[in-house]
């Protein structure tokens, strides 16, 4: 009797958990089911917003918090800033100097440097007030900029004379030049702040910079006209894009060594890695797409379609969104990255209650 008096209670009590157990088993087979059809039924990488910003968008950075994009608009001497939230340019551009290309937020999202190219300078952008609180002067024809991941240091290409300005952020001065290859592209340092990676442009090759003796300590020989490079999380690997090859090189950093090359789409510029460090996101500036590489094996396994030109691309924290800059179309396209695994789309977040509102089971 105390035997049947018990189960009933467990019966009773544990009914709420009897129907989530079957329904996540319902959800799981469901899932399971759809994975069975294949890379149809996966949710694919998609343009959810187009933004219009300034003249001939370049640059974008987004903030540690994810909450704001800064774009630098080349035609207009200004940079628009993106309400990630509900993808609308919010507040008038913010005057910089003279044809804007890199943009680079600091750790802790108080500041914007801007890399004006015909200015010889960089642009401090207070991101509270959103205005120009200084410049400092740099190399002849700064175009990228890159900060040091504890915030103290900006890296600056100088296009024309074939250095690279390193700027305390303290006191927002030029402390020293480091000289590097034939018309340096881009710069990106790696997580633990030890190197910089510059693309050389004209020498068809990355130099690897030193931050602890800002000196060039090798050359890595890559292909036709490198232009945007981006590092993994884990700093084991650096993503070159090629532009007149069409092709991304990786770069292993502990040996400094090509040991991939990846065909992409046509004129390759910029290139972001999602925060897991599992895809690469590359502009195809003459064919108006975004190649996407999955880095465990180094292939395309997408392609979207954006706007005209895509130069820039910067990824969210979270890794849900990636936002490129459309040079030929005054746009920033808003691409929402899936979460697939495979064909398997399951948002868990929505089954543990977590997240906005109710969520969806599939995305």
């Amino acid at each position: 009797m105390n035997n049947h008096r018990s189960f009933r209670r467990y019966a009773t009590g544990g009914g709420r958990a009897q129907r989530l157990v079957l329904g996540l088993t319902a959800v799981f087979a469901m899932a399971v089911g759809m994975a069975g059809l294949g890379a149809a039924a996966a949710a694919a990488d998609t343009v959810i917003d187009t933004v219009p910003v300034g003249g001939f968008p370049v640059g974008v950075a987004v903030t540690p918090d994810g909450s704001r994009a800064y774009v630098t608009n080349r035609g207009g001497d200004s940079v628009s800033v993106i309400d990630t939230g509900t993808n609308t340019v919010v507040g008038a551009p913010i005057p910089v100097g003279n044809r804007p290309f890199g943009v680079a937020i600091t750790p802790d999202g108080s500041r914007a440097y801007v890399a004006n190219g015909f200015d010889d300078s960089v642009s401090v952008i207070d991101t509270g007030s959103n205005t120009e609180i200084t410049t400092v002067l740099v190399g002849n024809f700064p175009h990228w900029v890159a900060v040091t991941p504890d915030g103290s240091f900006a890296y600056v290409t100088n296009r024309l004379d074939n250095s690279v300005s390193v700027i305390d952020t303290a006191t927002n001065t030029e402390i020293t030049t480091v000289a590097v290859g034939n018309r340096p592209r881009e710069v990106a340092v790696t997580p633990d702040g030890s190197f910089a990676y510059v693309t050389n442009r004209l020498d068809n090759s990355v130099s690897v910079i030193d931050t602890a003796t800002n000196t060039e300590i090798t050359t890595v020989a890559v292909g036709n006209r490198p232009r945007g490079v981006a590092i993994t999380p884990d700093g084991s690997r650096a993503y070159v894009t090629n532009a007149s090859d069409d092709s991304v090189a990786v770069i292993e950093t502990a040996t400094n060594t090509v040991v991939e090359t990846v065909p992409v789409g046509d004129g390759p510029r910029g290139v972001a890695i999602t925060p897991n460090g599992k895809r690469a996101y590359v502009t195809n500036g003459d064919d108006g797409s975004v190649a996407v590489i999955e880095t465990a094996t180094n292939t395309v396994i997408e392609t979207v379609p954006v706007g005209n030109g895509p130069r820039g691309v910067a990824i969210t924290p979270n890794g849900k969104r990636a936002y490129v800059t459309n040079i030929d179309g005054n746009t920033v396209s808003v691409i929402a990255i899936d979460t697939c695994l495979g064909s398997l789309c399951i948002d868990f977040g929505s089954l543990t209650g977590s997240g906005s509102g109710a969520g969806s089971t599939f995305s």
